[in-house]
């Protein structure tokens, strides 16, 4: 994709992606699911998921797997409502931009 992804969207898009898990999930497979919709490396989503995590809108635990721990990320109440911000506000957003390049609403 040639265009760039900021910090605000990248957000949008992990909450969204561990937000499909009510048990929360783990960071190779957040960087999986991503990796479906832009390209962001291990190194990139990790700040992201420590971001979000100070931000109180992710907490994080350890569970046991292969005899290892791994460690879950999980939304917040304040991040799903982060999460539904970024939803409406990506809505008018996209809608303008569609708008603008395409000549129709996204809507329509």
């Amino acid at each position: 994709m040639i265009f760039n992804t900021g910090a605000a969207l990248l957000d949008a898009i992990v909450l969204a992606v561990v937000s499909e898990d009510i048990d929360g999930t783990y960071g190779y497979k957040i960087t999986q699911e991503v990796r479906e919709v832009i390209e962001i490396s291990e190194s990139t989503l990790y700040p992201v998921l420590r971001r979000l995590q100070k931000d109180y809108c992710l907490e994080v635990y350890d569970k046991e797997y292969g005899g290892r721990n791994r460690r879950y990320y999980k939304v917040t109440d304040k991040g799903m409502a982060q999460l539904s911000l970024y939803c409406e506000e990506w809505k008018i957003y996209s809608d303008k931009i569609s708008n603008m390049l395409l000549g129709v609403k996204a809507s329509e």
